[in-house]
């Protein structure tokens, strides 16, 4: 069966439109990258509600939280590594004071590719879902994130999306739903747990085909609500007896740390699929999974040594 091959910004850009055409105060914000965030649609559409910050970052932020507090849905937009230029901003002003601010981050995890290590966010799920009041969201692909788009705008506080620059592999279709903090088994399994978000989705669907092969059946939740945590995630992995997290990031303090400090009470063993405590660096996007070690075939042998730590 052919893949689909569609851009999670795209589907950002899109969604903001449509609700924007409805919504007279929604307005949007970035700092010089209007293409490739995809807001240059929204300027065309809506210039007076449009704003460009230039290389001002930590502005854009203290921006949009006054405009939160004057009435208006600020969504604001730029890579993920200049999110975290404006952190302070972004803890003091959106986050402290609890408002309705839609960061939405583009070219997030190492799939950002040749721009190398100073472009790749391996840390900002981490370091935003350690922020009180803040909701962190990552959609597995194009049609989630539209559905997670008109959810964020529902929300009433502070929501971190984190989104990609390559195109991601479909896994759903128009017909998906989607509800912040919910997890969503997507394949049914009895053997092993494989919670995933993002990307690896696609590639934890395509490990659990290689499992079947060997009589292993996996099972397989989207987790693309990090933050509020599903606490049905503890259902999944006993259902199991064990389990295994994947992400395009650190495992330190993303999916895998979330899962983790979840099911420490309950004795189910995890294993961790990520990032190494280790930058980025440059490379096409497909030869960056494989040297992180992010393939069907790391996330299958994960799952393999997960059941061998509850079998002990």
């Amino acid at each position: 069966m052919s893949v689909k091959f569609l851009e999670t910004r795209n589907a950002f850009g899109e969604a903001l439109l449509e609700l924007a055409a409805h919504d007279k105060d929604i307005v949007a914000l970035t700092a010089d990258l209007p293409g490739s965030t995809r807001l240059s649609w929204f300027k065309e559409k809506f210039p007076e509600r449009f704003f460009d910050f230039g290389v001002a970052e930590a502005n854009m932020m203290s921006a949009a939280a006054g405009l939160a507090l004057s009435g208006k849905k600020p969504f604001v937009s730029t890579f993920a590594i200049f999110v975290e230029k404006a952190f302070e901003q972004i803890r003091q002003t959106i986050a402290y004071n609890n408002l309705p601010v839609k960061i939405i981050a583009t070219h997030g995890g190492i799939t950002v590719g040749e721009d190398g290590a100073s472009h790749q966010t391996v840390e900002d799920i981490a370091v935003m879902r350690a922020l009180p009041n803040m909701t962190v969201i990552v959609p597995a692909d194009y049609y989630e994130t539209k559905k997670a788009i008109y959810a964020v705008y529902k929300h009433p506080g502070p929501v971190y999306v984190r989104l990609a620059r390559a195109a991601f592999p479909a896994v759903f279709d128009e017909s998906v739903t989607f509800e912040i903090g919910r997890a969503q088994v997507v394949r049914p399994g009895s053997d092993v747990t494989i919670f995933a978000c993002g990307l690896m989705l696609f590639y934890s669907l395509r490990a659990a085909e290689l499992l079947e092969q060997d009589k292993i059946s996996a099972q397989v939740v989207n987790v693309s609500t990090i933050k509020p945590l599903d606490q049905k995630v503890i259902d999944y992995a006993r259902a199991t007896g064990c389990a295994v997290s994947v992400e395009e990031h650190s495992v330190i303090g993303g999916l895998g740390g979330a899962v983790a400090e979840l099911l420490c009470a309950h004795a189910i063993p995890l294993v961790r699929v990520g990032i190494l405590d280790k930058f980025g660096q440059s490379g096409k996007p497909e030869q960056l999974l494989a040297h992180y070690g992010l393939t069907a075939e790391d996330i299958a042998e994960a799952a393999r040594r997960s059941q061998m730590l509850k079998a002990r």
